[in-house]
C-alpha cells in the first residue's frame, strides 16, 4: 500500500517559498560566488538528487488505522553514499528535508568525510502515540524506503525525536529484508545504533562533545578559558544535555535553559546533572525545576550570556531578536538555528557565529566512525573514540578559523567554502557522465 515517488527534483527555486530553504540557499550563493564556482557545478549542487516520499498505513493499540507521510531526501553523493538524520517531527515536509539535506553535504564535505548529504523524517508528534505504534511506524517506514536506503547509497541516522532504539528498529527491518547470508552485511544500513546493536560507544554525545569542542577551540584562540563564562542552551535533549556537560566540567556555568515546555534562569548557575535527572523524571520537561527560576520564553535569548547554543530546531534566531542577544559566541548545535537576516545583525554586532555545518558535526563524525567499525566488523573502544573526534573537530576548526582570518569572512562562509570547494574538485577530476 506504500506510495513511493521518486523523481530527480526541478530547480529549488521554482518550488520553494521562504524558509530554511532560502537561508540554506543564500548561504550557498554567498560562498559559491567568494570562490567563483563553475556555473555548472553551481547548477548541480543547487538541486537534489532525488526526492522520496511515502505514504503508509500502520494499526494504532485501538484497531485503526492511519496513514503517515514520510520524506527522504537525497541531495548529492559526488564524495559518497548519502548521509544525514531522519526527524519525527509535526514540521517534517519535503522543503525542510530538502534544506536539512543539502546541510549534510557541505557538513560531510567539510569534516572531510566520504559522503553526500541526506535528510528525512516523518510528519508527527511522536508524545502522541505508544512505544508499540512508534516502533510499527518507524518499521513501516523503513519497508516503504526499500532499497532507497543502503549501507553503500544512503545510510540515515537519528535526529530531532529518535533515537538509538529508532535506528535499531530500522536495522533490524532492512537487515530482514536481505537474504540470511547478506543480514550481518548490512549492519551499517543506519548509524547511532545501541551499543549492544553494533553501536559505537560515545555515537550518544558526539554531538555535543563536538559542539563543546568548537567552543573550546575558540575561546583558546582568543587566549581565554571557560572557566567562570555563562552559558545558556536552548534545546535540553541530547545535544544541549552533553554540551552542557563537557562546559561545565571545564568551569562554564549554565544560566538558563529552554526546551519545549518552558525556560529556566539561574544567574548564580545550574547543575546539569541535576537538571538532567529532573527532567528525565519529568518526561523530558525541565518545567519546575527547584533550583532555578521561570523565565519568560520571548526573553529566553536576552539573558546575559558570554555563550549562546541554540540546540533545537531551525529558525531559532531572526531579525525579531538577534538585536537583543546579550552572548559574545553562538555555537549552533541545531541545524540552520541562525537565519540569514538575524545573522546579518548579529555579525554586524559584533558577535560571532560557529555556523552549524561545523559546530554540529560531531555527530556525523562519529557516525562515521560507528560505520566504519560495522563495516570492517571491529570494536572501538571509548577512549580512542574520543580521540579520534577530538583530533577530527580540531583539523576541521582549524581551517575554517585560518580560511575565515586569511579571506576577511565569516566562519559560515568560509566552512561553506571549504565544502563546496571539494564537491567542485570530485566533479572537475571525475568528468560529468555521460
Amino acid at each position: 500500500m506504500a506510495t513511493i515517488t521518486v523523481t530527480p527534483s526541478k530547480s529549488v527555486k521554482n518550488v520553494l517559498v521562504k524558509g530554511m530553504m532560502d537561508n540554506v540557499m543564500e548561504q550557498f550563493n554567498n560562498a559559491a560566488d567568494h570562490i567563483n564556482l563553475h556555473p555548472n557545478i553551481r547548477k548541480i549542487l543547487s538541486i537534489t538528487n532525488n526526492e522520496i516520499i511515502v505514504h503508509f498505513p500502520v494499526k494504532m493499540d485501538n484497531g485503526e488505522v492511519e496513514i503517515f507521510t514520510g520524506y527522504r531526501v537525497q541531495h548529492n553523493n559526488a564524495l559518497g553514499p548519502y548521509k544525514g538524520g531522519l526527524r519525527y517531527h509535526p514540521t517534517v515536509d519535503i522543503d525542510a528535508a530538502r534544506a536539512l539535506a543539502m546541510w549534510m553535504t557541505w557538513k560531510t564535505s567539510l569534516a572531510g568525510l566520504p559522503y553526500g548529504g541526506g535528510k528525512g523524517g516523518i510528519q508527527l508528534d511522536p508524545s502522541k502515540y505508544s512505544e508499540g505504534e512508534l516502533e510499527r511506524i518507524t518499521r513501516r517506514f523503513t519497508f516503504a524506503l526499500a532499497d532507497n536506503i543502503g549501507p553503500e547509497h544512503d545510510i540515515p541516522a537519528p535526529d530531532v525525536n529518535t533515537n538509538s532504539q529508532t535506528m535499531a528498529w530500522i536495522a533490524d527491518t532492512y537487515m530482514s529484508t536481505r537474504p540470511p547470508a547478506e543480514r550481518t552485511a548490512n549492519q551499517h544500513v543506519v548509524t547511532g545504533k545501541p551499543e549492544g546493536s553494533g553501536g559505537l560507544e560515545g555515537r550518544d554525545r558526539a554531538t555535543g562533545y563536538g559542539v563543546f569542542l568548537n567552543i573550546k577551540f575558540w575561546i583558546e584562540n582568543k587566549n581565554e578559558t571557560l572557566q567562570g563564562k555563562k552559558f545558556i542552551v536552548q534545546g535540553f535533549g541530547n545535544v544541549g544535555y552533553w554540551a552542557a556537560h563537557f562546559l561545565e566540567e571545564q568551569g562554564a556555568k549554565l544560566v538558563a535553559v529552554q526546551d519545549a515546555f518552558g525556560s529556566l534562569e539561574n544567574q548564580n548557575g545550574i547543575k546539569v546533572e541535576d537538571l538532567f535527572n529532573y527532567s528525565k523524571a519529568k518526561k523530558g520537561s525541565i518545567v519546575d525545576f527547584p533550583e532555578a527560576s521561570p523565565l519568560d520564553t520571548e526573553s529566553f535569548f536576552t539573558t546575559e550570556c558570554d555563550i549562546c547554543i541554540p540546540a533545537a530546531l531551525g529558525n531559532q534566531i531572526t531579525k525579531e531578536n538577534a538585536s537583543t542577544i546579550k552572548a559574545k559566541l553562538i555555537a549552533e548545535g541545531a541545524n540552520g538555528p541562525t537565519n540569514v537576516e538575524g545573522e546579518k545583525i548579529l555579525l554586524e554586532r559584533g558577535i560571532t557565529i560557529i555556523p552549524d555545518i561545523l559546530c554540529n558535526s560531531g555527530g556525523v563524525v562519529g557516525s562515521y566512525f560507528e560505520w566504519l567499525q560495522n563495516r570492517n566488523g571491529e570494536m572501538w573502544q571509548l577512549d580512542e573514540v574520543i580521540t579520534k573526534l577530538d583530533k577530527k573537530m580540531r583539523e576541521s576548526f582549524n581551517k575554517v578559523y585560518e580560511y575565515s582570518e586569511t579571506e576577511g569572512i565569516g566562519l559560515r562562509t568560509a566552512a561553506y567554502c571549504i565544502a563546496i570547494k571539494r564537491i567542485e574538485k570530485a566533479y572537475v577530476q571525475r568528468g560529468i557522465f555521460p
